[in-house]
């Protein structure tokens, strides 16, 4: 997976410049917030972010209840699954794949806020990515954007897809609302991410200036004669 972002200061017409885009390939800690509960953003977001390889994907239970389990014919993406019971199980999964050699990412997905993850906590995680020079991904659902370690932290919404090249009546590419409302070492800013995947490649852009983004228009279907 690689990013392709605008250049800053070079938008399309009718949005503002666009600030240049992280990696979200980064060997750091990173989280990700969904916007409206169950729409799954947060987790597109990040399947869609994944390097090439083999990914360890753990769960605890009540975020496997609320909103299921990924399913892996359809995330173009190598994902062990872990279904595990609590948010500290969770978090000690991601530390052993850190430690290990075989893996190109770790991601979490956690419940609400739990004890189990705290700063203290969620420091150890950023350390030992940074250490090991894998991303690592905290999916947080239903929770609140408390003290954390994590260098990048969004919050995702889902967008109307790009239209299908050759049915306009079908769903495309997906994109997202990316806010980073928190980063080390640089601003805050919000972008569109299109997963463009053909190319298996995430783009940026800035969003337009008013912040509306209806669904395309698509044509009536005519019925047969």
């Amino acid at each position: 997976m690689s990013v392709h972002p605008f250049l800053p200061g070079v938008a399309p017409f009718g949005r503002a410049p666009a600030p240049a885009a992280p990696e979200p390939t980064a060997p750091i800690l990173s989280e990700a917030f969904d916007t409206r509960p169950l729409d799954a953003a947060a987790a597109g977001f990040v399947l869609a972010a994944l390097p090439p390889g083999l990914v360890l994907w753990a769960q605890d239970r009540l975020s496997r209840a609320e909103t299921g389990a990924p399913f892996l014919p359809g995330t173009g993406r190598a994902l062990l699954r872990l279904d595990l019971t609590r948010p500290a199980d969770v978090l000690a999964a991601l530390e052993d794949g850190l430690q290990g050699r075989a893996l190109a990412a770790v991601v979490g997905e956690i419940h609400g806020s739990p004890a189990a993850l705290s700063f203290t906590a969620s420091r150890r995680l950023a350390l030992r990515a940074e250490a090991a020079g894998l991303p690592c991904w905290l999916i947080r659902h239903a929770a609140r954007p408390d003290a954390s370690a994590a260098r990048m932290r969004w919050r995702l919404s889902a967008l109307p897809s790009v239209p299908d090249p050759d049915d306009p009546q079908a769903p495309g590419d997906p994109r997202w609302l990316a806010e980073l409302f928190r980063a080390r070492g640089r601003p805050g800013s919000t972008w569109v991410a299109h997963h463009d995947r053909a190319a298996d490649r995430l783009d940026f852009s800035a969003p337009p200036r008013d912040r509306e983004l209806a669904v395309p228009a698509r044509p009536a279907r005519r019925g047969l004669a």
